[in-house]
């Protein structure tokens, strides 16, 4: 089993001002500031339309709007996932089995930080760090070691995240690998649990205030081309 040494009862600061905002919910609010700030130097049409569908996707998921991740104008026919997460990488295969690895991951606390970002013709490469809040039994169900096995941790690791999309700017898969010898541990104090309601609470007001300033469709790489050739 792999021992990973946990740090008991740390306590997430809280940020003065931001209605008692701890600095998971922080992160998640701010996980799509580096897709802002690529987005504002660039230019190609196409790498535009694949920013704007991934950080869509990002705050879809985040929300549990999985039907709308699938669509036709975000997603090709035949996605394949690869994932690499525990220690039983999976292929996942067809919209169906993708719905199906997201309500499953939608029981997690997840979010991501601290990206390493560029986007080429071909699709998206992010270098960031995935968080998740987990029971300790799911650790334990993973191959780690901890104290307790219904207490809350952090695991947290750096991942790489390749995400292919097509020539119009609709994803093809995600393929997901971690650097295992970065994996971090630490209890987290029952206080500063958030739960996946909380999380879908956050992407559902940021993708609503994303929406609100944005025209319909505005991911798709036609509506981009009709935008930079207005102005």
């Amino acid at each position: 089993m792999n021992r990973i040494d946990s740090v008991k009862n740390v306590s997430v600061n809280k940020k003065e001002g931001e209605n008692n905002m701890n600095t998971f919910e922080e992160q998640i609010y701010n996980c799509m500031k580096p897709v802002e700030e690529l987005l504002a130097k660039t230019t190609n049409p196409l790498h535009i339309a694949i920013l704007e569908n991934f950080r869509r996707h990002v705050h879809l998921e985040g929300a549990g709007m999985f039907n709308e991740i699938v669509s036709s104008d975000m997603m090709v026919d035949h996605p394949v996932y690869r994932v690499t997460w525990g220690s039983e990488p999976a292929v996942i295969e067809g919209k169906e089995g993708v719905l199906n690895f997201y309500h499953i991951a939608s029981k997690s606390v997840l979010w991501h930080s601290d990206d390493l970002l560029a986007v080429a013709d071909w699709g998206i490469a992010d270098e960031l760090t995935f968080h998740q809040l987990i029971k300790g039994q799911g650790l334990l169900d993973l191959g780690f070691e901890v104290d307790d096995p219904d207490k809350i941790y952090h695991y947290s690791s750096r991942q790489v995240f390749l995400w292919p999309y097509d020539e119009t700017g609709r994803l093809k898969g995600e393929h997901l690998y971690e650097d295992k010898s970065t994996v971090k541990i630490v209890e987290v104090d029952p206080a500063d649990v958030i739960t996946p309601e909380r999380v879908a609470e956050i992407h559902r007001e940021c993708l609503a205030k994303l929406e609100a300033e944005k025209p319909p469709k505005y991911w798709t790489l036609e509506v981009i081309k009709q935008q930079l050739e207005g102005k």
